[in-house]
């Protein structure tokens, strides 16, 4: 996502299952989970790409599942329904609440972020697994330190951009949901790397840190946390391989992977950034990425 949660966030923002019935496009109808709830039905708040590749990997391991989307516009719709997701718009509610609900949905498209955290509360039947994709831009860090699970975050009224996330990570673990904080997310042709290439040179300090994640990863770890079926709890998505906006794009020259090279970063003064780390995520879910770096997503060595 650019803009105010650059690059921390989650929201930068094939696969059949068996379709269920009835699709609402009214925001505030009901959408149909049709005659019966399945046991590892799934609905996802906002199918954007972690959204769908998540819904992707759910179906491979439950091959007779429903999944259901809701999303800000009708726009994708048919293309949803072609890769088996029954869409209705961000806000409907379920006639049956469903076992398993994840919310990827980006905190831009709402006038009441929370608020639609609590609908989709209100869909889960407290069977499965509630999870909210949240950011760790709620972390009150900004010297490049080191920060992970337990760390502090900011406090109430120092930013509107973290207040949002945080209240709605109050309504998920009010209601008995997890939290998944995750940090930027990258793929060949999505994330940071991609934005700072498209500019050429950038007037950012070029020793501001970034943690990063894969989606692939991010949609893994998320299933992992829902097949715990844990409640009330905080956990973060990273590859514990930090990088400054200077080596994330030394290394996209080096790769000779993309058309263009990046020119530089100029700035000299602002912010810094944070070093994610997410061993007790991963000590808890036993959970080990795919891809260990985005050094070794390249091709590269570490």
């Amino acid at each position: 996502m650019i803009g105010w949660l650059l690059f921390y966030s989650p929201f930068f923002t094939s696969h059949f299952c068996f379709l269920a019935a009835g699709v609402s496009h009214d925001a505030g109808a009901e959408m149909s989970t049709s005659d019966s709830v399945g046991q590892n039905d799934l609905l996802i708040v906002g199918p954007g790409v972690l959204g769908r590749i998540v819904a992707e990997k759910w179906q491979k391991e439950n091959p007779s599942c429903k999944i259901f989307g809701q999303t800000a516009t009708t726009d994708n719709h048919r293309e949803l329904a072609q890769i088996g997701i029954v869409s209705s718009l961000k806000g409907s509610r379920v006639d049956q609440k469903v076992p398993y609900v994840i919310f990827c949905a980006p905190p831009y498209h709402s006038d009441d972020y929370p608020e639609h955290l609590r609908v989709a509360a209100s869909n889960w039947n407290g069977e499965g697994s509630f999870l909210f994709t949240s950011s760790t831009a709620v972390y009150d860090c900004s010297d490049n330190g080191l920060c992970s699970e337990d760390s502090p975050c900011m406090p109430i009224g120092r930013s509107p951009q973290a207040d949002v996330l945080l209240k709605a990570e109050n309504v998920v673990l009010e209601a008995g949901g997890c939290v998944l904080r995750l940090v930027g997310l990258y793929k060949m042709d999505r994330g940071p790397h991609v934005f700072w290439l498209s500019k050429g040179t950038l007037d950012v300090r070029p020793d501001h840190i970034i943690s990063l994640i894969h989606y692939e990863d991010a949609a893994s770890l998320a299933i992992a946390i829902m097949r715990k079926r844990l409640r009330g709890h905080v956990f973060v998505g990273c590859d514990n391989q930090p990088l400054s906006r200077q080596e994330i794009m030394d290394q996209v020259n080096r790769s000779s992977k993309f058309d263009t090279k990046f020119q530089g970063f100029t700035g000299t003064d602002g912010p810094l950034g944070k070093k994610m780390e997410n061993s007790k995520t991963r000590a808890e879910i036993g959970w080990q990425p795919k891809y260990p770096s985005f050094t070794e997503f390249l091709g590269l060595r570490n």
